[in-house]
């Protein structure tokens, strides 16, 4: 993965003001990959403790994004067209750690999948697995 991609991929977690709200971080990120954190927080929180729907999917959402991006030729971006998540079980613990890999990289679309997961008893659990359709777009200047 050229140092372009890299850029891309930063300049997603970077600008995105929404997901500094939800203490959305990038973990690292390779050609085809990418790979995020979550931490639980009050605000995150649904009426019965658990984290919310929302944030695990936009968890999934942007980590996929991440990933597609991370495909792209020079001047293209990507942008999510179509979003399907699947929750396992209960988000309580501390962190979810979310895994996006591109499944196939086309010039116009690129799918991807994700799985949120978490650590529970010293063994790894599956909370949501997601499954992401992205289009290539222009891309446009960083607005930092």
């Amino acid at each position: 993965m050229d140092k372009t991609n890299v850029r891309l991929v930063e300049e997603i977690f970077r600008d995105a003001k929404f997901i500094h709200a939800l203490g959305i971080e990038l973990v690292g990120c390779g050609f085809g990959w990418c790979e995020s954190k979550m931490a639980k927080s009050e605000g995150l929180q649904q009426q019965h403790g658990f984290v919310h729907a929302g944030a695990l999917m936009t968890l999934a959402d942007h980590t996929c994004g991440g990933a597609a991006a991370s495909t792209m030729p020079e001047g293209k971006d990507v942008i999510t067209v179509e979003t399907k998540v699947s929750f396992l079980r209960p988000a309580t613990d501390k962190q979810m750690i979310c895994r996006a890999t591109v499944l196939r990289s086309g010039r116009t679309l690129v799918f991807v999948e994700a799985e949120i997961v978490v650590e529970r008893d010293g063994t790894t659990a599956v909370v949501a697995k997601a499954s992401s359709t992205l289009a290539v777009i222009p891309r446009r200047p960083s607005t930092n």
